[in-house]
């Protein structure tokens, strides 16, 4: 065996691994969650990056205050998803339709994504990067939509 197949079979499998522990752990749209988790990586290391060396004034303090704002992030996920099973699967014993409530931890997820995007987006700009515009207003638009649509439904009941 050559090494290049080696190398194409030991990423085919680290790949499918990784693939069959988020399908097990998150679904089948788990990819959505790496990406979040990836987002939230790319935050902290911009916005480390943005303080040691543009803003000069980097805290551990603060480091470990954006660190457990993640861990509350996906927290706050996990509880938006187990709502959205309970009250899915309690609907279903009652016989009253509540499948909209698996919105909820989409929703939850898409907020968090936008915020952590935004915030990528914000470290580059201070440190001097030229961001499209469209870029930052495209994500202002799509964070106003989520926010219509989950206050709309709120407003309606």
């Amino acid at each position: 065996m050559t090494k290049l197949t080696e190398l194409q079979n030991t990423t085919n499998l680290i790949y499918g691994a990784v693939a069959t522990i988020g399908i097990t752990l998150f679904g089948k749209y788990w990819f959505l969650f790496l990406g979040f988790l990836a987002a939230n990586v790319v935050d902290y290391v911009t916005g480390y990056i943005k303080a040691k060396y543009y803003l000069k004034n980097e805290s551990s303090s603060e480091g470990a205050k954006g660190i457990f704002k993640k861990v509350w992030y996906w927290i706050v996920i996990c509880i938006a998803f187990f709502i959205s099973a309970v009250f899915n699967d309690m609907g279903s014993m009652l016989g009253i339709d509540l499948s909209f409530v698996f919105l909820f931890g989409y929703f939850t997820l898409a907020t968090y994504v936008i915020n952590e995007l935004r915030s990528i987006l914000e470290n580059i700009v201070q440190m001097g990067a030229n961001v499209p515009g469209f870029l930052i207003k495209g994500l202002e638009i799509v964070n106003k939509k989520v926010d219509d649509i989950t206050n709309s439904s709120i407003e309606d009941k």
